[in-house]
């Protein structure tokens, strides 16, 4: 009994690997070669007709006795019909076996841009790549990064904008958010919102907001008041609708707001 337990679960393991297999080769077929892709072409019994090209910036590429084949746009397997069928229209193979294997991917790529610890053009070397897929390929957010990220592109022939709140794709288990990419989209990260804090604190200067800060976070994260200092009476400076700052007054459980301005003063005591 053991031992047709064993081979059972053997038998379920090989399923589980060869299905994974098959997904993996399903999702192969479905990429769509672009500019800058470089692949290793084979024709069976035909060794005159290997070859290993580059997708030019029109799409094509150049093909023994076929010459210039446009491939730009097209999956795999439809690649390897459409180079098929042209020899065979053509009568130089009767019956050709077209095989192509991506030698590099490089016509899908996504560009990564703003505060990101490797900002760049990265390709789309899986098939089921998401947003933080391409994060983690750039480095993650930089320290001066913002909690939200911008993804512009195309798609089905309209812009298409979508901005992500980074954060909530983990904490709040927000995978819907983690879209799939796709070659040409921009990711950008705008820098982090700051404030910005200044006369009697310990460490004046700028420091980036977090959420649902208040005023009296904002004054400790700064060092807190120096021994002349005072937290009472804390001019606030808040840019209005206008875009010009103003002179406000709010209490220690206010929230702050980027580009807040605030000047703890001198105590008179």
């Amino acid at each position: 009994m053991l031992c047709k337990g064993i081979l059972r679960l053997l038998i379920l393991l090989s399923l589980a690997f060869y299905g994974v297999i098959a997904h993996a080769a399903e999702e192969s077929n479905d990429y769509r070669l672009g500019a800058g892709d470089t692949m290793h072409i084979t024709v069976f019994q035909n060794p005159d007709l290997t070859v290993d090209v580059r997708v030019s910036e029109s799409g094509v590429i150049s093909y023994p006795l076929l010459g210039s084949v446009e491939l730009g746009g097209l999956t795999i397997s439809d690649a390897e019909k459409k180079i098929a069928s042209m020899l065979k229209e053509k009568k130089f193979v009767q019956q050709p076996q077209v095989n192509i294997v991506m030698t590099q991917v490089r016509g899908n790529q996504v560009s990564v841009l703003g505060q990101v610890n490797r900002p760049g053009r990265y390709p789309l070397e899986t098939f089921n790549t998401r947003v933080s897929d391409m994060l983690a390929l750039a480095g993650g957010v930089a320290s001066t990064g913002s909690d939200s990220l911008i993804l512009v592109s195309t798609r089905n022939g309209k812009d298409f904008r979508k901005e992500i709140d980074i954060p909530s794709l983990f904490l709040d288990n927000n995978r819907k958010d983690d879209i799939l990419v796709e070659g040409g989209d921009i990711i950008y990260v705008h820098r982090a919102p700051m404030y910005y804090i200044y006369g009697e604190v310990q460490r004046p200067g700028s420091y980036r907001v977090e959420r649902n800060m208040t005023l009296m976070q904002a004054l400790a994260q700064a060092g807190g008041p120096t021994m002349r200092g005072t937290q009472r009476s804390i001019k606030i400076f808040r840019r209005g609708t206008d875009g010009k700052p103003n002179e406000i007054s709010l209490d220690l459980t206010a929230i702050v707001n980027t580009d807040d301005v605030y000047y703890v003063r001198e105590s008179l005591f």
